[in-house]
Parts: C-alpha cells; structure tokens; sequence
C-alpha cells in the first residue's frame, strides 16, 4: 500500500481515487442476455444458469423450508447471535418509522400518509464468502415498515451456507429462493413458475448483481447501484496506527476490487499507518484478496496539507464508510457531508456496523453519497399527500389557481376552480 502526498496528485490521478465505479460497462450486454432468458425461460433458465455459474444442479428452488429448518439447527450460540443482530438492527430502524400526519389551516386539511411497499425483493449474496449480516439488514428494516411478503434471493450451493438460512428466516424473510447473481435479479424482477415477482429489490452484490438491477430498474423499483465496499479514514496525528490500518484491512478482504484510503496531515501516521497494514496483511486469511484490493488506483494512504485539506478530500470522495479517528470526531464531521455511514472515535470500527450496532450496512459506494443514503425503513415505503378543502378554503386559493392555470395555457384547469363558485 502506497504513502502519497495529497497536493502532488494531478487532475486525472486525484479523480482515480476519488471516482469509483461499480463495473458493470464490461458486464452490461452479457447480463441483458442472462435477464432476457429468464424473462423468457422462466425457471428453467434459473436451473440452467445454476449449473454453468455455480456448478449445481438445482434441486428446489424454493428452499423456504429450509431457512425454517436451519434456524433450529445451528449452533445456539449462532442463533443467539444472528437473534441479537435483529433485535439491535430492528430497534435502530423503528426509530425511523414515519406517522401520518395531518394539519388544518385556512379552510384547507393537508397531511402527508405512508404506506409499505406490498411485496420486495432482498439479494443476499453468497459465494466466496457467507453474509447472514445482510439478511438482517436488509429483511428486518422491511418487516419493521410493515411490508407483507418479503422474499429472499442467495446463490445456490451444493449445501446452502446453514447460518445464512437461519439468519435470513430470523429476520422474518417470509420465502426464500436458490438463485444468485443477475439472473436471481430478473427472477424478482419479472416472476418465475417459482417465484413471483416483487415490485422492489435491495441489496448488495457483485458487480453482475448490480448490472442487473441497472437492466430491471425501468420495470421495478430498486434501492441503488452499488459497487464494491470502501472505506476512507480521516485520521489525525493522534490515532493510532495499528487501528486506522485495521479498518482499511478490514474493508479491504472483501473483494478485490474493494478501496480503502487513509488520509491524514500528519507524515508520521501516514507512514506508520503503511507500515501497520504491511505487518497485518499476512495474519489474515483473506491475504491475497486484501493485497489485491490495497493494489486498486482507489485505495492509498494520503498525506494532506493540513486536516482542513483532508477533510476536504473526504467530502469529495463522498465514502460508503467514513471512519474518523481524531481529536475531536464530532468536531470533525461538521466538514464533512457526503458519507454512507459514519464511525466516529476509536471504538466505532466499521465492523459493529456491519453486524449489530443497528445502523444498516447496506449503503452508497461509488460516490453515491454526495446524493443519497443508505437502506432505511423509508427504502420500504411510499408516501402521498392529501388534502380536503372547504368552500371557504377554495376561495382562499381560487385566484392564484386561475391566475396561474390561465398563464400556463390550461384553461381547463382554471374553469374547474370556477365551476365550483358559479
């Protein structure tokens, strides 16, 4: 992992770190053809593609039953774990559940209502490594909106990973299908014989995953485009090394194609800071995939000018993860508006994030924090006005409508108001 001075890069290398992209142009034409022959072939392009992707032979694809079964069937320790994970995750998210309202004012009744989404879809991923993490964070903020049927997509294996079943049906996923990459994706986005389709899909997943939710997005609502994981920590010279290189290397084993900066004013943590994550690298399983990924033009350890620079260089980079590892984090952030999910001091590692603070881990990569957030209760809802006026209420307003329906050529619009008043 290389030490860099901030104000050396260039234009085009400073916008190499700063702009990640989820890699779907390579894949895009390949996963329109996989979504096509799902459209078309149903379930038995589910079963084709299982065999020449994941080198199975499916079975059942519903495999509803067998999340159930699981929950009883691993290790109690487990299912005590993934338990507290949803109890913690649930109660962060009740937090954000909306009531109607309604106000009267002027002869006008005005509120605003929230209703859930009927049916969606959550992408747990699965492959090279198992994430039971994101069925919580991805079935309990739905079940909390009060969405009724939730149903659950993992890659198929020759065993189904037994924690991510039980998580998943922990969470109060209500069915759950065999199928993974793009062509689970149209599977929830278009129906099978199987599995019927939802009406929005969230989740995380590969750069094939996230191809496809750009494919089906005209036709079903979908929670964002990410890309791989990232991390950024804006440290002072105050932070300890071996901790700030901790979280790059954390973030870092997931995927090769993962970033993870370091940005700091101070030299001597910056090349502390390289030296920490050389030393950890080989005491993690996950080694090649995190040499890999520290490798990508998006990841480095960078040298500010001065902690007002650095602070400026996060919000540009706008990270899925921002970790902010000074003397007064708070003091920190208020520079600092772009990020997916904030960690502030020292014992706020990304990791209880992603598992069992309760805040949810499924967030904006790629720079898509400069506009939006992360998965919420408010992902799973939908929102409508509504208003009640009285005659006296419609008087109120009466001019103004005709004024500015007759200035807009839409007289219609205008004599609608005056028919009332006739």
């Amino acid at each position: 992992m290389e030490q860099q001075a901030l104000w050396a890069l260039d234009a085009t290398e400073r916008e190499a770190v700063c702009d990640r992209e989820a890699g779907i142009d390579e894949v895009r034409q390949d996963v329109a053809d996989i979504v096509a022959e799902v459209r078309a072939e149903g379930d038995e392009a589910l079963r084709s593609f299982s065999r020449e992707f994941d080198g199975v032979a499916l079975d059942a694809i519903d495999v509803t039953d067998a999340a159930t079964a699981a929950a009883d069937q691993v290790d109690p320790a487990v299912r005590d774990a993934i338990s507290s994970a949803v109890a913690n995750v649930r109660e962060f998210h009740e937090r954000q559940v909306r009531d109607d309202w309604t106000d009267s004012f002027d002869g006008r009744t005005m509120g605003r209502q929230f209703r859930p989404i009927e049916r969606v879809g959550a992408y747990v991923p699965g492959g090279s490594a198992a994430y039971p993490s994101t069925a919580v964070m991805t079935v309990v903020p739905a079940k909390v909106a009060g969405v009724d049927e939730v149903a659950v997509v993992t890659p198929p294996a020759e065993e189904l990973n037994p924690v991510t079943l039980a998580a998943i049906h922990l969470a109060g996923a209500d069915e759950v299908y065999a199928s993974g990459g793009a062509q689970a994706v149209a599977a929830l986005a278009y129906g099978t014989e199987t599995v019927p389709a939802v009406r929005k899909i969230v989740g995380p997943g590969n750069r094939w995953v996230a191809a496809a939710k750009a494919e089906v997005r005209g036709d079903v609502a979908i929670d964002m485009i990410a890309g791989p994981t990232e991390v950024l920590v804006v440290a002072d010279g105050d932070a300890d090394a071996e901790l700030v290189a901790a979280e790059l290397v954390g973030q870092a084993e997931h995927d090769p194609h993962s970033s993870a900066v370091a940005v700091t004013s101070d030299g001597s943590l910056a090349a502390a800071v390289t030296e920490a994550v050389e030393r950890q690298i080989p005491e993690r399983e996950r080694s090649g995939v995190i040499r890999d990924a520290l490798r990508n033009d998006s990841s480095g350890v960078f040298v500010a000018d001065s902690m007002d620079d650095a602070t400026d260089f996060a919000e540009a980079y706008a990270a899925e993860h921002l970790v902010v590892m000074t003397d007064d984090p708070t003091a920190t952030l208020e520079g600092i508006d772009s990020a997916g999910s904030v960690f502030l001091g020292e014992y706020s590692p990304v990791a209880a994030g992603d598992y069992a603070a309760g805040t949810n881990h499924v967030l904006p990569t790629s720079g898509a924090a400069r506009t939006t957030g992360g998965l919420s209760v408010d992902s799973f809802v939908r929102s409508r006005t509504v208003q009640q006026l009285d005659e006296a209420g419609l008087a109120s307003v009466s001019d103004t409508v005709v004024s500015l329906a007759e200035l807009e050529g839409l007289e219609a619009h205008a004599e609608s108001v005056r028919k009332r008043f006739e």
